[in-house]
């Protein structure tokens, strides 16, 4: 039942980024196929990394669901388009879900490596937030995560509140509906109240050189 839970927030959060990846590809003047690939990378390339990391052979060349997901994500935007053009902010919206989500499932994947629970933290933050990355960089953006938005905090702020569930014996499909929550609240409130970290000011050569 745990397992099946696990498996189900994962293609969930895959469809959810197939969607956010897709959505930004159509304002780049990218065919289908280009956004299908935009929308695969940014579901699978967090998770991807991960699995290197872990040693383990990626997800997906195990499971072909995931490419199915995602072409499912393309036939979604491609028929509401202009539903989705008329929802509030639906490429961010879309975005945190599966933030909260695949994170989760970083998380969890981690876990069952046994790794202490600081890695499995940073293994749902690299989970969430490399897929993104990687969209981003490929369609000649800014990350997100190299802004100055909350991105990857919030990934780490539902780690945390994972394992604070687990430290109170809180079922597992409840842990990770908690943690997932948090992680999307804390990226939607920073949005919505504009709460960010300090950016780094340019430091040209005069300043440095000052006395």
């Amino acid at each position: 039942m745990e397992n099946y839970f696990t498996i189900l927030i994962d293609f969930i959060g895959t469809f959810a980024f197939a969607v956010s990846g897709i959505r930004l590809a159509s304002g780049k003047q990218i065919d289908w196929f280009g956004a299908y690939i935009i929308g695969l990378v940014t579901a699978i390339g967090g998770g991807t990394v991960r699995d290197l990391l872990l040693g383990i052979r990626p997800f997906w060349m195990l499971d072909g669901r995931y490419f199915l997901t995602t072409a499912i994500a393309l036939l979604a935007v491609l028929l509401l388009k202009s539903q989705l053009v008329k929802w509030w902010n639906t490429l961010f919206l879309f975005d945190a879900i599966g933030l909260g989500l695949v994170t989760i499932v970083g998380i969890s994947k981690s876990m069952d490596a046994h790794l202490p629970f600081w890695v499995c933290i940073i293994m749902g933050t690299i989970t969430g937030s490399v897929g993104g990355l990687l969209r981003d960089v490929l369609l000649n953006e800014v990350p997100l995560l190299l802004r100055k938005d909350i991105y990857a905090l919030a990934c780490v702020a539902g780690g945390l509140v994972y394992f604070a569930c687990q430290y109170f014996d809180f079922s597992v499909p409840i842990t990770e509906l908690i943690a997932a929550s948090v992680v999307i609240t804390v990226r939607i409130l920073a949005f919505r109240f504009h709460l960010h970290l300090p950016v780094l000011n340019s430091m040209d050569s005069n300043q440095v050189n000052k006395p």
